[in-house]
């Protein structure tokens, strides 16, 4: 797996559900998230950053996260 640098979770008023921004460098990987509700628990947005993350092949530590709220 490669290792990702960080993610970006937050809420896509106009879609209606989370966007998970996974950066490698230069690279960043976009991917709306319909598991969780608008008013999930940080917890919850992380675990679910973390497993869009290796969902797409990347490495990444739930202190990488950073939520937008």
């Amino acid at each position: 797996m490669i290792k990702a640098d960080k993610a970006e979770v937050s809420w896509d008023a106009q879609k209606k559900n989370w966007l998970v921004r996974i950066q490698t460098g230069e690279e960043v990987i976009r991917r709306h998230c319909k598991d969780a509700k608008e008013d999930a628990s940080d917890d919850v947005l992380r675990s679910l950053a973390v497993s869009t993350a290796t969902d797409e092949g990347y490495e990444l530590a739930g202190g990488a996260v950073t939520i937008k709220r």
